[in-house]
């Protein structure tokens, strides 16, 4: 693991996710796992929460604050939009992740950039995340503890 990252609320863990060294290329990593609790999944969080005075559970603006997957991938997409030459040394080039890229897209990472990559899973699901606008020619070999799924 380089990076490990948990959402706490009320004495239980919301959500987590971390970033798992790629044994190739050299300096990428991998979103994997990532989950939030499922009954917290889409908001439902802040529809369960009595305390919450302000608009209801079918406005947006009111269940984003609650969305654990969300904001921990907009935090790690905003790492992303500093200047390639000023990223912290630990923080890897690129991030692949495997999913629905309606879904990830919203945070940064793009399908279309890593349609030139050899993977032995589907590029169709196959998105990074990474400074700039290239499209990188690689072959990505998971960590063993990912590569028997």
């Amino acid at each position: 693991m380089l990076f490990e990252s948990r959402k706490p609320w009320n004495g239980k863990t919301g959500g987590y996710f971390a970033l798992s060294r790629m044994y190739a290329p050299e300096g990428w990593a991998c979103l994997a796992p990532m989950a939030v609790r499922p009954e917290w999944q889409g908001g439902r969080l802040a529809e369960r929460n009595p305390n919450m005075a302000v608009g209801g559970p079918k406005d947006e603006m009111y269940r984003s604050p609650w969305r654990f997957g969300t904001r921990m991938l907009q935090e790690l997409a905003a790492i992303y939009e500093i200047p390639l030459e000023r990223l912290p040394a630990n923080v890897p080039k690129t991030i692949v992740v495997l999913g629905k890229p309606s879904f990830y897209g919203r945070y940064g990472f793009s399908w279309q950039r890593a349609q030139k990559l050899k993977s032995p899973y589907p590029l169709e699901s196959t998105l990074i995340l990474r400074c700039g606008d290239d499209v990188p020619e690689a072959e990505l070999v998971y960590p063993r503890a990912l590569s028997d799924l």
